[in-house]
């Protein structure tokens, strides 16, 4: 078994994409939840046994470099498969008081789908958590005015965003990070409503 404690670098980065241009590549195939762990362990395709073992906070990104033999020519290179995002853009140039209105709206309509979002200036962004098809609808439906919205590769989304926003697209409803904020946020509403009754 293999450990990797670091991220050697990224085929984005045009050293190492001509280096392993011709290398043997071996790829470390993961799904959106498990790039969010810093802690794992999983066979390759070829089927070598990886340990991942990374700094908390840390995650991969696709095509990072995980294991690299310079006299052999070989490496093993994370492949992340990401979902698509949502992303909804919001036009600020509208009257104030139909601009809150349109974006209360938004905010009541994705509550209700229980759509994790994050936003960021005037876009929203919301990974799918359903079929495409589904959440067009629901949009169409809704009709808010000033709003348009397209579908991205969460891989072309995923740079823009800071890990605690990208744990909130990607990461896995299990994740204790998850649990933890909703344990704060229904801690925290609780101390609202006792504090609510005592006056």
């Amino acid at each position: 078994m293999r450990i990797v404690e670091s991220v050697l670098g990224n085929l984005a980065d045009e050293t190492w994409s001509a280096r392993l241009a011709t290398a043997n590549v071996d790829w470390l195939s993961l799904d959106q939840w498990e790039a969010q762990k810093n802690r794992l362990r999983k066979r390759t395709l070829a089927g070598a046994e990886i340990a991942i073992s990374l700094d908390r906070g840390t995650h991969l990104q696709d095509g990072d470099v995980l294991l690299w033999d310079a006299a052999r020519a070989t490496a093993v290179v994370a492949k992340v498969q990401l979902k698509d995002v949502m992303v909804v853009e919001v036009s600020v140039d509208q009257p104030v008081e139909k601009l809150i209105r349109t974006c209360v709206e938004l905010g009541h309509a994705i509550g209700n789908q229980h759509w994790p979002a994050v936003v960021k200036g005037s876009q929203v962004f919301i990974p799918l958590t359903v079929d495409k098809r589904v959440m067009a609808s629901v949009m169409k439906t809704h009709a808010f005015p000033g709003i348009t919205y397209r579908f991205l590769a969460g891989s072309e989304v995923i740079p823009y965003l800071a890990p605690h926003e990208q744990r909130r697209l990607f990461g896995s409803p299990d994740d204790p990070v998850h649990r933890h904020d909703h344990a704060l946020v229904h801690s925290h509403d609780h101390a609202n409503e006792r504090a609510d009754e005592g006056t």
